[in-house]
């Protein structure tokens, strides 16, 4: 009892301003633990909701989950085999101007808002007013009708047989120079005419069933339905330092609209290897350009979705 009236004696006697100071400090030492801790809480509510951004139930046109950049490094082909040559000759690059309307007949999209305006790819150094094909007609030319329906015979997609030298034609024309092995003009010069009359459609590489076959040798991409090809259309792939990953795979998602990517703007596009794509775009030049996706002119899009042959589940080789 002595003892404890010892330290409540000596406790009165200290000065009145040293027992402030020293709750003072007291004070100051509770509150940067209290805010420590309140930091440490805070850092770890925010690690935590980054790690769910892409989670399953987010909408596929927003998420980070896919990379829509055409990078071929996303995904390594299931069943590689050995690459094609890709020395290209250089001729200039064709435009096509984006639709004004289209077909949405296959039952399985995904829709995203429509932008005003695109960006450009900047795996392609040509200049995009450039044109391999000569410019539109404005009569009727009974001739090129023919030639037009040769065409279309062997499978070469140019839209309506109209007897007028545009756009779709000269892709036509394209893709027939590439799998005849001619120079690429874009054009039914001496060469091309004479090799049309005598030509056959290719033979495509599958048996069965209905597959997408994307030839990077020759820049074509082949529908083939039954060991049959039914489309060719002209394609570019990837350039030579970012090329489309050899392989089989299969088309695992699509989006019918316009899909804002880090390297460009897709215009419908339906991908099959990570975030490797076929897909529209205001650039397809006769040889490998992009950064490793398959692009189509936006008509040639248009008309693979309207055809109805490349749902969701299709085959795609790429050899």
């Amino acid at each position: 009892m002595s003892g404890r009236w010892e330290c409540q004696r000596r406790a009165a006697a200290l000065p009145r301003s040293t027992i402030v100071l020293v709750l003072a400090v007291l004070a100051l030492l509770a509150g940067a633990c209290g805010t420590a801790d309140d930091r440490a809480v805070e850092s770890g509510a925010t690690t935590s909701a980054a790690s769910t951004t892409g989670t399953t139930g987010a909408d596929p046109a927003t998420t980070t989950t896919v990379d829509d950049g055409c990078a071929p490094s996303d995904a390594a082909p299931s069943t590689p085999s050995s690459p094609s040559s890709t020395a290209e000759p250089s001729p200039s690059t064709s435009t096509s101007a984006p639709p004004t309307s289209r077909s949405t007949s296959d039952p399985t999209t995904t829709s995203t808002t429509t932008p005003t305006s695109e960006s450009t790819d900047t795996s392609t150094t040509t200049s995009t007013t450039a044109s391999t094909t000569t410019p539109p007609s404005t009569t009727i030319d009974a001739r090129l009708a023919e030639q037009q329906q040769r065409l279309s015979d062997l499978g070469y997609w140019l839209g309506p047989v109209d007897g007028r030298f545009g756009s779709l034609t000269g892709h036509a024309v394209t893709a027939f120079q590439k799998a005849e092995g001619l120079p690429r003009t874009g054009r039914l010069d001496e060469a091309t005419t004479e090799r049309l009359a005598s030509a056959v459609t290719p033979t495509p590489r599958s048996g069965a069933g209905v597959v997408l076959e994307i030839d990077r040798a020759r820049q074509i991409l082949l529908v083939a339905s039954g060991g049959r090809v039914d489309r060719i259309y002209d394609i570019a792939t990837g350039a030579a330092a970012t090329p489309t990953p050899a392989g089989q795979f299969t088309v695992y998602r699509q989006i019918d609209g316009y899909r804002h990517a880090p390297l460009g703007t897709l215009y419908r596009p339906k991908y099959f290897n990570g975030g490797i794509a076929l897909h529209g775009y205001t650039s397809v030049p006769p040889q490998p350009a992009s950064h490793g996706c398959v692009r189509l002119t936006y008509a040639a899009m248009d008309d693979l979705w309207a055809s109805g042959r490349a749902p969701i589940g299709t085959a795609v080789w790429v050899y």
